[in-house]
């Protein structure tokens, strides 16, 4: 699939710079550890950018926010395999909620795919591969906690999505407020 970003405005530029400030802080103040899970919102803005300016500005905005939240605030080793995870998680919300009715199956279905493939897939190999852990060994806590997030995650986008509050950001719903 081809993907061609146009110019982008100066709003344009400036929200998306301040949803990825948000974002590096829901991520690295506003997160609840808990035994099992890190409870956090720093996807919440990304969606936002997705919904506002698609895909590969939802994706690039991740992996740079990933990055900075690890030059700025570190905690653990910075690894490159974060951030790809980081912008194939923005790609796919893009993907799934960009300029399309934002049903509760569009989010239920970008939320399952990050899930699964992004954070049980990838983001269990990439921690097998700088623990030195067995991939299978870390799947039970990483099923866990995607379990506990999607629900989190998908009442939260769908709200995101409502009219009153994406218009805060400029955004019109493209075809009536969230259905289904």
């Amino acid at each position: 699939m081809y993907f061609v970003v146009k110019k982008i405005s100066a709003k344009a530029i400036t929200q998306i710079a301040l949803l990825i400030a948000i974002e590096v802080a829901l991520t690295r103040f506003l997160s609840i550890q808990t035994p099992f899970v890190r409870i956090g919102f720093g996807f919440l803005p990304i969606a936002i950018i997705a919904m506002l300016h698609g895909p590969v500005l939802a994706g690039v905005s991740y992996a740079i926010g990933d990055v900075l939240g690890a030059l700025l605030f570190p905690f653990g080793v910075f690894f490159f395999g974060f951030t790809l995870s980081a912008f194939l998680t923005g790609v796919v919300f893009g993907l799934f909620l960009h300029r399309k009715p934002s049903s509760l199956v569009r989010v239920v279905a970008a939320v399952l795919i990050i899930g699964f493939f992004i954070r049980i897939g990838l983001t269990t190999l990439w921690l097998s591969m700088l623990w030195g852990e067995a991939f299978v060994a870390l799947l039970p806590a990483r099923i866990t906690a995607a379990s506990i997030m999607a629900p989190i995650q998908v009442t939260c986008i769908r709200f995101a999505a409502s009219e009153r509050f994406y218009s805060m950001f400029g955004g019109k719903v493209v075809c009536g407020p969230p259905s289904g």
